[in-house]
């Protein structure tokens, strides 16, 4: 028998942390930060629920920082087994962690400093896609998640031809620049997340028309269009994405800003491993220096930028809120899952007075939103990747969503597949016939 413990990504879309325990092992899969309400800040500083030094290894699926933000932490606390990833999972994860220390460096008790996150990098080794790792008896691999560049779901192979599989975060396939989620069967058990687990895309055609609508709309308007995205994999899809309205020429030559060094130094890898040339353009202006961002506010007329955080909680993106939400000629469109507590959250929910800092800004500007460039699977999409093992699966886990998506999920999984699927809960612990 093993046991699986969710303490992290159960009734909350972040903070994905799930342990594992055997007889000679305790893994865990992911250990990330949880994001959004003051209460994730307090919660991000609270001691683990279990020993760090208890903790065999480590399997990172992705580098997002919901999935990876904890890591140091774990380190700074006792942890010193084996983390394993993909190789592009620990090259951006390095940025990652080292931007999160600086975020981090103003706070009174800071969760971890720049000497944990080395130490943990210390401990990190990578794994290529279905190279398969031997820990006492049991068998994992990577298998591709279709969700950013480097993501994986981690299978774990036991005797008898027992699997059991930990979806990470499934992507929105097809992507113009990831291969598509692999389809696995035969599974026993399954940990799946349910981001959009209550609600489907737009197909990728009219999100294609809506975001080509949007940006036409907000030039014409001689406006600024404000697009809060994701350092990773979201703003590289929407720079491809912008290359070829200009290139095509759908839209007026406008200046376009890239105003987030994080966002900057990621694509700079997508570059070096796809050996292409997919972001640069002639409108494309990189700002990683303060004073060069700053300069983007003297530029009159209409004009792109795009800058972390995606979800408006620090970063670059909410000082040009702040300024351009007051002017009825600008345009925010939001391109990706703006979590509960999030100022991002605030502004998809029509909210027409915020504060940023200490100060109440009034939103003028119009808000806009396509959720057809998230790199999360929808509910039709998850109950197809589940589909695969409908018959061999003794129980399916749905985790990483907010408590609707997670209930919704589980009761379309059952409806529809006639597995035993269960919302997870936090600290809840669940016997496995493995």
């Amino acid at each position: 028998m093993a046991k699986l413990t969710c303490y992290g990504g159960a009734g909350s879309a972040t903070g994905a942390n799930f342990l594992l325990e055997f007889e000679k092992n305790k893994i865990l899969v992911d250990c990330g930060l949880l994001q959004g309400s003051a209460l994730a800040v307090n919660a991000n500083k609270e001691k683990f629920s279990y020993d760090p030094a208890s903790i065999d290894a480590l399997f990172a699926t992705h580098a997002h920082i919901d999935h990876i933000g904890l890591i140091p932490k774990l380190y700074r606390e006792g942890f010193r087994g084996d983390i394993y990833s993909t190789r592009a999972t620990k090259s951006i994860a390095e940025f990652l962690l080292a931007d999160a220390v600086k975020i981090n460096a103003d706070d009174a008790e800071p969760i971890y400093g720049a000497d944990d996150v080395l130490g943990c990098l210390s401990l990190w080794k990578t794994l290529e896609y279905h190279q398969k790792l031997e820990l006492n008896g049991i068998k994992v691999e990577f298998l591709n998640a279709g969700h950013i560049l480097g993501s994986a779901m981690a299978q774990f192979s036991f005797p008898l031809d027992r699997k059991m599989l930990f979806t990470g975060d499934l992507g929105n396939s097809p992507s113009p620049l990831l291969p598509d989620v692999e389809k696995v069967g035969g599974l026993d058990y399954l940990l799946m997340e349910s981001v959009y687990g209550d609600r489907n895309h737009e197909s990728k055609e009219e999100r294609d028309r809506e975001f080509e609508r949007v940006v036409r709309e907000a030039i014409g308007r001689k406006g600024t269009l404000l697009i809060p995205a994701f350092s990773l994999e979201r703003t590289q899809v929407l720079l491809t994405k912008l290359k070829a309205l200009l290139e095509e020429k759908k839209i007026p030559s406008v200046p376009v800003y890239l105003d987030s060094p994080l966002a900057i130094r990621i694509t700079e890898i997508y570059e070096r491993v796809k050996e292409g040339n997919d972001f640069n353009f002639q409108e494309l202006h990189e700002t990683a220096k303060i004073a060069d961002s700053r300069e983007i506010a003297e530029v009159r007329g209409a004009k792109i930028i795009i800058a972390g955080s995606g979800m408006s909680t620090a970063g670059r993106i909410v000082g040009h809120e702040e300024m351009y939400l007051p002017d009825p000629r600008a345009t925010i469109l939001l391109a990706g899952y703006q979590a509960q507590g999030t100022l991002g959250r605030e502004i998809e929910e029509g909210l027409r007075s915020i504060t940023i800092g200490e100060k109440k800004i009034i939103v003028r500007a119009k808000v806009e939103k396509i959720s057809g460039f998230s790199s999360h699977a929808d509910s039709n999409a998850l109950v197809g990747f589940a589909s695969e093992s409908a018959k061999t699966l003794k129980k399916v886990f749905v985790a990483m969503g907010e408590p609707k998506s997670q209930i919704f999920l589980a009761q379309r999984l059952r409806d529809e597949l006639g597995v035993d699927a269960v919302a997870t809960e936090k600290g809840k612990s669940y016997e496995l016939d493995l």
